[in-house]
């Protein structure tokens, strides 16, 4: 196995583990975006994310550019 074999496969794996774990955040209704990235970023963080009960209540979401701004200030 080549090294352009290797980094296709890593790369291969990082966008699978993101698709996945932003699905799964859907799921359980967590920050999607937040997951997706770390799934991203470090793969095995989709087992953190497999372990977490559902979140009860409204989606958690970010600020927008404006509150945050107003918040700081």
């Amino acid at each position: 196995m080549n090294a352009l074999n290797v980094i296709v496969l890593v790369t291969l794996t990082m966008f699978v583990c993101g698709v996945i774990a932003g699905y799964l955040a859907y799921i359980k209704n967590r920050d999607v975006s937040h997951w997706a990235a770390w799934g991203f970023i470090f793969p095995p963080s989709l087992l953190a994310l497999l372990f977490l009960r559902k979140n009860q209540g409204p989606r958690p979401r970010r600020p927008t550019l404006d509150e945050e701004d107003r918040m700081h200030f």
